[in-house]
């Protein structure tokens, strides 16, 4: 049948009727359905993806609806290819984009925030290449390897505006929470001594060996170079990717660092010592330095212990009216008498009006900072001044002597040998600090 000739008018009618059709344009695209418009989301990259960070991205950052993960970084293609697939299936396209170089992923423009979980050499500087680049962190522990790493985290958030959270995830579970209220609130009376737990089998004392050379990848499978970034050069052997870089030196925090991290941080949040670390710091002659007690400019002591709890990353305050004890896996804190918790719903929810804190998780309470610019609860100070007292903590058991630390100009008194710790050299052209 010979086509009628088209018109003008016929033309715009096809037209509107196109654009009008609904199912052209999926309503999560236009914030329907429970969805976020991809102009409200959050866009995240990823560097250093192994067990953990693994667990954060499906955990954590994939079942946000406001959030669009769109790039990994990994010098490995393993875990390069691993987290594009998963990314790819959680999201139904093939969008997700993979870099070997961290530098290249932090210089897109529509980046907004990176999750750091490298393992612990590469955390501080990891965070301080992303925040020079605009982008917000949330970041895995340990934080930092070395007091100067701390200092140039605090710097640079502060220089260039960024939001910081590191992954000290008890500092946003609510029974750590209530724990650390009923100190501040002064449930517990006068308190003078506090007690994290380490690690059980865990050594302060680290190896300085290699490892025996074997031939190294292609780049594009492992980037050793990368892998290494500032830490002292070494020869290739693949078990330092599987898990060999604990208890070396160059590498690894030790035990202190293994969960003092955590349990530190506990304690100067709980203690109102964000901005501060304990001015002594003995040497226990021991591979574990259980009984460590360190020693604040008000005369309370952290003490490290391994013992006590029925969990991991255990803190117990104790005071003159009672105590209090929380680890990982309790279904409500231990307490000297029942009374202490009888309002736990009502500390938490004070808690919430007073900080802003949702009872979401850690990393829920990082976007949320994001979006508001507010302070998160593992700050950079916090951060900084917590993971100051894991090192000047090692620092004391590595040179087998007591020690005495200056908060306010963050040096050790009259020790030029434990002062040079306080710093490591960067490999030449890895300089980040």
């Amino acid at each position: 049948m010979p086509q009628k000739p088209s018109t003008r008018r016929a033309f715009l009618s096809r037209a509107a009727a196109a654009c009008a059709l609904p199912a052209l344009v999926p309503a999560s695209a236009l914030g329907r359905d429970g969805a976020v418009a991809p102009s409200n989301r959050i866009v995240m990259g990823a560097i250093g993806l192994g067990n953990r960070g693994t667990g954060d991205l499906r955990s954590w950052v994939l079942p946000e609806k406001d959030v669009q993960f769109v790039a990994i970084c990994d010098v490995r293609k393993e875990r390069r290819d691993a987290i594009k697939a998963m990314a790819d299936a959680h999201y139904g396209n093939a969008d997700c984009a993979q870099y070997i170089d961290m530098k290249e992923m932090l210089a897109r423009p529509d980046i907004d925030a990176v999750l750091i979980a490298t393992s612990d050499r590469w955390h501080a500087c990891a965070s301080i290449l992303a925040m020079r680049a605009g982008k917000d962190v949330y970041t895995e522990k340990p934080a930092t390897m070395t007091v100067q790493e701390g200092q140039a985290l605090v710097a640079t958030a502060k220089a260039h505006g960024r939001v910081y959270q590191a992954g000290m995830q008890r500092l946003s579970e609510p029974n750590f929470v209530v724990c650390n209220e009923l100190l501040r609130l002064g449930r517990l009376g006068e308190v003078r001594k506090v007690y994290a737990h380490l690690a059980p089998g865990g050594t302060v004392h680290l190896q300085r060996r290699w490892l025996p050379a074997q031939p190294e990848p292609p780049r594009d499978v492992v980037d050793w170079d990368a892998w290494l970034g500032p830490c002292p050069w070494r020869p290739f052997n693949e078990q330092y990717l599987r898990g060999a870089w604990h208890r070396d030196h160059d590498l690894y925090t030790g035990v202190i660092g293994e969960w003092g991290s955590h349990t530190f941080a506990q304690c100067h949040d709980a203690l109102g010592a964000e901005d501060t670390s304990p001015v002594f710091y003995p040497c226990v002659h021991a591979a574990c330095p259980d009984g460590l007690s360190m020693r604040f400019a008000n005369g309370v002591e952290m003490v490290t212990c391994q013992r006590g709890w029925r969990g991991t990353c255990g803190i117990r305050y104790v005071g003159t009216e009672g105590w209090v004890s929380c680890a990982d896996g309790y279904s409500l804190p231990e307490v000297s008498r029942p009374s202490l918790l009888a309002d736990y719903q009502k500390i938490l929810a004070d808690y919430c009006v007073r900080t802003g804190y949702t009872g979401q998780n850690h990393l829920r309470q990082f976007l949320n900072s994001v979006r508001s610019r507010t302070k998160t609860i593992a700050n950079p100070v916090l951060t900084h001044r917590s993971m100051t007292t894991v090192h000047c903590a090692n620092i004391a058991q590595w040179l087998g002597r007591d020690l005495t630390w200056d908060p306010a100009q963050e040096r050790f008194v009259n020790d030029p040998e434990a002062n040079r710790l306080l710093a490591r050299a960067q490999r030449p052209g890895w300089e980040i600090l």
